[in-house]
C-alpha cells in the first residue's frame, strides 16, 4: 500500500503530462495550416488506421476527409500523402527540387550509405545516376543488348514448352524471376546466376530477393519512433543486414574473381562491372566506387529488377486468368499480328494495342511500389495553399491516383 501511495502523484502527473501533450498536438496541428486528415491519438498519432494494406487504407482515409492532400501524424512524424493526379504533379513536376531528398528507413542500415535510390541529392548521388544513364540505361547499350533478351525469352518458351509437354505446372513467378534475374547477370557480369531448371538455387534468390522488398516495405516502430531506432525493437534492421549479407557474398565473389582475371591478363568482356571498375581504378572514383557502394548498387539493380518485373507478370496472368475474355482477346490479337509460326519481337509491341493495354491496366492495379519512395522536404513550404513542413515524410500514393 505504501508503494501505491508513492506512485500514485507520479503516476497521475504522468497521465495529465501525456493529455497536456496530446492536446497541445491538436492545437498545434490545427493552427499549422496543414492539409485535412484524421484527427490523432496521444503517442500513436494514426499508426491504428493504417492496416496491413496502407495504400488502400490511406487512399479511404483521402476519400474519407475529402482530401486529396492529406496530412496525418503517424507516431511522432507528420505524414502528407498526395492522392490525386493534380497533387502528385505538385510535388514530382512543380516542386520536384525541393523534394528530391528521400525519407531513408531506418531497417536499410549501411545499404543507403551507397544506394542511388537512397542518396540524398548531392554530387556523389547526381555521379552515380549520370554513370547508370550512361553506360546501363542508355539506348545504345538496350539495344546492344537487343540479342540477350531475345535469347532470355526463347529460353523462357522452351522451359514452358517443355514442361507443358510432360503435362507439368507453371510456377510462373518462379520462371520470371529466374528469367529476370539471368538476364540481369548476364547484362552485369557477362553470365547466368542460375537456370530455369535449377528450382533450388533460383528459389533461394527469391526468398531472399522477396524477404528484402517485404522487411523494406513493412512499417516498422523505428521509422515511426525515431527516438527508437537505436534500439531497433523489432529487429528488421538485423533482419535486413543478415538478407544483405547473403547478397553481398555473391557479389563480392564476382567482383573478385573479375580482379584476379584482370591481374591475369585476361580479355575484358565490357560489361557493366567491366565499366565499374573502371571507373573505381581511377584516383577520382576510389571514392565513388568502394566496395560497400558496389553491393549496395547491385543489391538494388537485382533487387527491384527482378523482383518488380515478376510480380507484374504474375499478376498478369492471375489477372488474364480470372478473366477468360480478356485472355481470349489477347490470344486472338497475337495469332493475328504475329500468328503461329514465328516468335514475337520487341518491335512487334508498338502492333499489340490490347496487350498494352493490359500491361497498363496491371500496372494501374498492381503497382510494383504503391507509394513510391518516401520523400522529404529540407525546408518548410506551401503546396496548394497548405504548409509542408521541413522533415515531414511525403508519400505519393499512386495506386488510389489510378
Amino acid at each position: 500500500m505504501v508503494a501505491v501511495a508513492v506512485l500514485a502523484p507520479w503516476l497521475a502527473w504522468l497521465v495529465v503530462s501525456l493529455l497536456s501533450v496530446y492536446l497541445l498536438n491538436l492545437l498545434t496541428h490545427a493552427r499549422s495550416g496543414l492539409p485535412p486528415g484524421p484527427r490523432p491519438l496521444p503517442l500513436i498519432g494514426s499508426l491504428h488506421l493504417l492496416g496491413d494494406r496502407p495504400h488502400r487504407s490511406l487512399a479511404r482515409l483521402a476519400r474519407t476527409h475529402s482530401a486529396p492532400l492529406m496530412s496525418l501524424r503517424l507516431g511522432a512524424v507528420t505524414t502528407v500523402v498526395a492522392s490525386s493526379p493534380a497533387m502528385a504533379r505538385e510535388f514530382l513536376q512543380r516542386h520536384d527540387a525541393a523534394f528530391a531528398a528521400r525519407s531513408v528507413p531506418d531497417a536499410t542500415g549501411m545499404h543507403a550509405a551507397g544506394s542511388v535510390p537512397w542518396l540524398p541529392p548531392a554530387p556523389r548521388w547526381r555521379a552515380l545516376r549520370k554513370m547508370m544513364a550512361t553506360e546501363l540505361f542508355a539506348p545504345h547499350r538496350l539495344d546492344a543488348l537487343h540479342h540477350l533478351r531475345s535469347e532470355k525469352v526463347g529460353e523462357l518458351m522452351d522451359h514452358v514448352a517443355r514442361l507443358a509437354r510432360d503435362g507439368k505446372p507453371v510456377n510462373v513467378g518462379r520462371v520470371a524471376f529466374t528469367t529476370s534475374l539471368n538476364l540481369l547477370s548476364r547484362t552485369i557480369f557477362s553470365h547466368d546466376l542460375t537456370s530455369l531448371d535449377d528450382d533450388s538455387r533460383s528459389g533461394e534468390f527469391q526468398e531472399v530477393v522477396t524477404a528484402i522488398m517485404e522487411a523494406v516495405g513493412t512499417p516498422n516502430v523505428s521509422d515511426f519512433f525515431p527516438v527508437l531506432a537505436p534500439a531497433d525493437l523489432q529487429g528488421t534492421r538485423r533482419r535486413l543486414a543478415r538478407l544483405f549479407a547473403r547478397l553481398h557474398v555473391v557479389f563480392d565473389a564476382e567482383v573478385d574473381q573479375r580482379l584476379r582475371a584482370r591481374d591475369a591478363g585476361q580479355p575484358r568482356k565490357n560489361d557493366f562491372l567491366d565499366v565499374l571498375l573502371d571507373v573505381a581504378a581511377r584516383e577520382d572514383g576510389k571514392d565513388l566506387l568502394d566496395r560497400q557502394t558496389l553491393r549496395s548498387l547491385f543489391t538494388d539493380l537485382f533487387a527491384a529488377g527482378s523482383d518488380t518485373s515478376s510480380s507484374t507478370v504474375e499478376w498478369a496472368m492471375t489477372e488474364l486468368l480470372q478473366n477468360p475474355s480478356s485472355l481470349a482477346k489477347a490470344c486472338n490479337e497475337l495469332e493475328q499480328v504475329i500468328g503461329r509460326r514465328r516468335n514475337i519481337e520487341e518491335a512487334d509491341i508498338l502492333r499489340l494495342p490490347y496487350i498494352q493495354a493490359i500491361i497498363k491496366e496491371i500496372f494501374r492495379l498492381h503497382p510494383p511500389a504503391p507509394l513510391l519512395l518516401p520523400r522529404q522536404p529540407e525546408a518548410t513550404l506551401k503546396i496548394a495553399g497548405y504548409t509542408i513542413p521541413k522533415g515531414s515524410r511525403i508519400f505519393i500514393n499512386i495506386w488510389a491516383i489510378g
